[in-house]
């Protein structure tokens, strides 16, 4: 059995997108603690996840402070890495 993150993972997206619904739902399912940041729908407008992603500024993008994981603009990656690192 994998164990629960100490730190909150974060989540920045933005409401409407379906890739990023598919990363919140993968998130409750897994009964995971997160944050959910809503960026703005303009890329050029996401400074700070830019900052974050040291580049492209796409979404979802998945934080995770417990394994410095940083997972820009694939639902199907962040699941992937949920499923290898938090499943049970």
């Amino acid at each position: 059995m994998k164990k629960k993150p100490e730190k909150y993972l974060e989540l920045y997206q933005f409401e409407g997108c379906p890739y990023c619904h598919r990363a919140r739902e993968k998130l409750s399912e897994m009964e995971l603690t997160y944050i959910i940041h809503t960026v703005p729908q303009a890329q050029s407008e996401r400074t700070e996840l830019i900052k974050i992603t040291g580049g492209p500024a796409g979404v979802p993008t998945l934080v995770d402070p417990n394994t410095n994981t940083v997972i820009a603009d694939d639902d199907d990656k962040i699941i992937e890495y949920l499923e290898q690192q938090y499943a049970e």
